[in-house]
């Protein structure tokens, strides 16, 4: 009886399925032309007035120049390089009007590509001409401020338009732009004129045009550092450009450090665009020719405590090296249109931050104490993320698309871009096989040479494959470097692979007191890290991070939540820090009363750990790999 009355329901379902609606899709062509590496007809011209700075309103002149009637698409930049994913501010486009022979055009915005515009060129038009606003952000929850009263940082994917078809290294562009009288600017690009506040620059391909952001501000300084680089500063207050010649000379050691290293330039001259701010949004993004960097007001005038800030500097200028002259073949695209993938971020991201703390110690940027200290802290926070166990490092190289860095209440069983870090573990552990292998004889110095040392002077682009960092790696030193790659980025291991360090001469361990640099970090970031004994970050009183399957987050807490009370005794960060010492090795639980949104309750929190923070432990006697790796050159 069950079985017949299960056909009949089964019979009558499909009957019902049978009747419903059933469409079919809508064919789709898609109108925009592959871009061809072919000459564009004619150069184009970009007018920018960055004048208004009371309301961040940037008016932005455009010619394009056309040699023919027809359909043509217009296309800004959506791919970014530097940015592993399409981020560009769309929604601050506003009051375009595209003119041909003072005739106003029709345009219409691709349906399914909204960074492509379609128009009609009219019979016997020259040029197209574009008038449009880039209305930066006046609030953060807008998105990045850009423009303050003493400040801007313009990029010219923001203020312009390309046509498609064509690689951009192909289509000349000429850019000016109107500055708020007084101020001063630094680009890559290198004026031609200059006429009252307007200055017009030499004309370049749109691709090095994007590649050439801009930092204008009323505080100005410039430093020379040598070898072809400037130091370009910006602040918010005449003050905060003042720096030492002890400073001053770290950064000279930075550009000599880096030389000594990679063996050549890949740049014709290179500018540090670098803003001391609190008011202008955070940045630190690769240029070929330049880099885009922001540190907090204090970084010059207060030099030890802005520590947590010393590695972006070596890390930008390691790009022009890594990520702009070697780029992964897969991440290289012939427009800004073509979707980027990331398979080889683990080296594009992972050896530039290797090589970045490297740099930090050999210039002195920061001492090797403090930078080991960093490399343990990296160390801990790596092989306390479960995530390890179900997702690879490898997946994580898609993290920019996915998330596009948007903030994560489970970071620790999520992974974010873990290969910048863990890409680092890999490259320390190299240095370790290598200089094992050799008798310190060579290390990763030596992969340095070879691989980003070529063609000394070139600021083309040289793409790679996995197949080439292997066979450079074997150049070396002879070992199965694909096996242990592949191994790296694809094993499911509980723990991070830490072999590097103790092959170099280190152990992670824990102990009751902060590393200068992670109290540095902490009042820096104006938080307690206590997520190594309670599982939790706290700022403000809120919890801003919860460790996976930790003491808090099997008393069921939540990122967001505001703890009131220890013990019954009013928060601070002192009490809370004073009463997981006070539980260390007895059976009571720390008590906590967290309020979510209306409701108030207590939590109770099983640790007596105590405080525990990473830290290196030397092994052995003697200099290890580690140190003669962070030993200047």
């Amino acid at each position: 009886m069950k079985l017949i009355f299960a056909s009949l329901l089964l019979a009558s379902s499909t009957a019902a399925i049978a009747q419903l609606s059933a469409p079919q899709p809508v064919a789709y062509v898609d109108p925009i032309p592959a871009p061809r590496d072919i000459p564009y007809p004619g150069t184009m011209t970009v007018k920018v007035d960055a004048t208004d700075i009371e309301r961040g309103i940037i008016e932005v002149r455009q010619t394009i120049p056309v040699r023919e009637s027809g359909r043509m698409t217009l296309l800004v930049p959506a791919y970014l390089p530097g940015k592993h994913a399409s981020r560009l501010e769309l929604d601050k486009l506003g009051g375009l009007v595209i003119k041909a022979g003072g005739k106003t055009l029709v345009w219409k915005r691709d349906p399914v590509d909204v960074h492509a515009f379609h128009i009609d060129v009219p019979d016997g038009a020259r040029a197209l001409d574009l008038e449009f606003q880039f209305l930066s952000a006046v609030a953060s929850d807008q998105g990045r401020i850009v423009v303050t009263r003493e400040m801007m940082n313009l990029q010219f994917e923001q203020l312009s338009f390309y046509p498609a078809g064509y690689f951009t290294r192909q289509i000349p562009v000429t850019a000016s732009v109107t500055y708020p009288k007084g101020w001063q600017a630094a680009t890559a690009l290198r004026p031609t004129a200059t006429v009252g506040d307007t200055i017009t620059y030499g004309t370049v391909s749109y691709e090095v045009l994007q590649d050439s952001p801009i930092f204008a501000g009323k505080y100005f300084r410039r430093d020379d550092l040598g070898q072809g680089v400037i130091l370009n500063t910006v602040a918010d207050h005449p003050r905060e450009l003042a720096v030492t010649p002890e400073v001053l000379a770290l950064h000279r050691n930075l550009v000599d450090q880096a030389i000594k290293l990679f063996g050549s330039r890949h740049y014709d001259h290179y500018d540090f665009l670098h803003a001391i701010t609190d008011r202008m949004g955070g940045i630190g993004l690769e240029h070929h020719r330049s880099s885009e960097n922001q540190n907090d007001p204090g970084y010059f005038t207060d030099w030890a405590a802005s520590l947590p800030d010393h590695n972006l500097l070596p890390h930008e200028f390691v790009h022009s090296w890594n990520g702009k002259f070697r780029l992964g073949a897969d991440s290289w695209t012939p427009d800004f249109r073509t979707p980027k993938r990331n398979s080889l971020l683990w080296v594009y991201e992972g050896q530039t931050q290797f090589w970045g703390h490297v740099l930090e110690a050999r210039s002195g940027m920061s001492s090797k104490a403090d930078v080991l200290d960093k490399l343990a802290s990296i160390a801990a926070s790596l092989d306390n993320r479960p995530a390890r166990s179900w997702r690879s490092l490898d997946d994580t190289t898609n993290d920019p698309i996915i998330s596009a860095r948007r903030p994560k209440a489970w970071l620790s069983w999520q992974r974010s871009e873990d290969y910048y870090n863990e890409g680092l573990l890999i490259w320390v552990e190299a240095d370790a096989i290598i200089r094992e292998g050799t008798g310190g004889a060579r290390g990763m110095d030596d992969f340095a040479r070879a691989f980003f040392g070529i063609r000394d002077g070139d600021w083309g682009q040289v793409t790679y494959t996995f197949d080439d960092v292997v066979a450079t790696l074997n150049s070396v030193y002879a070992y199965d470097w694909r096996a242990f790659l592949t191994q790296r980025l694809t094993e499911k291991a509980p723990r991070a692979p830490l072999l590097g360090f103790e092959k170099s001469g280190y152990k992670l361990v824990y102990t009751d007191t902060p590393t200068n640099w992670m109290t540095r970090t902490q009042k820096h970031g104006k938080y307690l890290d206590l997520i190594y004994s309670l599982g939790i970050n706290v700022a403000k009183g809120k919890v801003s991070a919860i460790q996976w399957d930790g003491p808090a987050f099997k008393a069921g807490m939540v990122v967001g939540q505001e703890i009131i009370a220890v013990n019954g005794v009013p928060y601070t960060e002192e009490v809370l820090k004073a009463a997981v010492t006070a539980a260390k090795g007895g059976k009571a639980p720390i008590r906590l009363t967290i309020k979510t949104e209306s409701q108030v309750r207590d939590v109770a929190l099983d640790w007596t750990g105590g405080l525990r923070y990473p830290r290196f432990q030397k092994t052995g006697t003697g200099e290890g790999a580690l140190d003669r790796l962070l030993t200047a050159r």
